[in-house]
């Protein structure tokens, strides 16, 4: 989804809670990641891979500076063959500790292996977020989550997209001024200004 969409998005979603809680829980996502940390690792459930919610992050981190905000992929299922961004299993998850993030993505209740994953990464000191379904279990494991109902206003995608946007818009250095909107208009006007002259 592009800027101008998610603007889009913002206005619908106006005087409504969802604004409000995808930028406080893009906050929080913001701050854990740490420069010079461990990184971000986000991981979804066996039926759920979130890929958008990695291409977007890609994207936020190269748009903000925030190279922090960039994921490793982290799949229940790596074939063969597939590069390095591909590559990473569920092993990686127990070497999480001190310093890292953990976002887990479960708009259903995840397996139990990943559920203890998430438990042995928090007991070993890192951050543990969720974008999930309303799951207690997975609540009772995170340090912080947000809850995208399945019947909701909002769908899991959509929240995804709040998200990576804000959380890159709050690594805009602070200093430079510039806002969503700033952004957004800056990137229409090089979009549309003329080629500089050849002299």
């Amino acid at each position: 989804m592009d800027a101008v969409r998610v603007a889009l998005l913002r206005e619908v979603l106006a005087g409504t809670e969802w604004l409000r809680s995808t930028r406080r829980f893009a906050g929080v996502l913001r701050a854990s990641v740490v420069p010079h940390g461990g990184g971000l690792l986000l991981v979804g459930t066996e039926s759920y891979e979130p890929w958008h919610l990695a291409a977007h992050l890609t994207d936020e981190a190269a748009w903000s500076g925030v190279a922090e905000l960039t994921p490793t992929l982290v799949r229940h299922h790596v074939e063969p063959g597939r590069g390095p961004h591909l590559s990473v299993g569920l092993g990686r998850l127990e070497a999480a500790g001190r310093g890292e993030t953990l976002l887990v993505v479960a708009p259903d209740r995840p397996a139990p292996g990943l559920l203890e994953r998430m438990h042995d990464a928090r007991r070993a000191g890192a951050t543990v977020l969720a974008l999930d379904g309303g799951d207690r279990e997975v609540r009772g494991l995170v340090h912080e989550s947000l809850t995208v109902e399945p019947d909701g206003e909002v769908d899991l995608d959509t929240v995804q997209h709040l998200v990576s946007a804000a959380a890159g818009e709050n690594g805009v250095p602070v200093q430079r001024g510039l806002g969503f909107r700033d952004r957004l208009s800056r990137l229409a006007d090089q979009l549309t200004s003329p080629p500089p002259a050849r002299w």
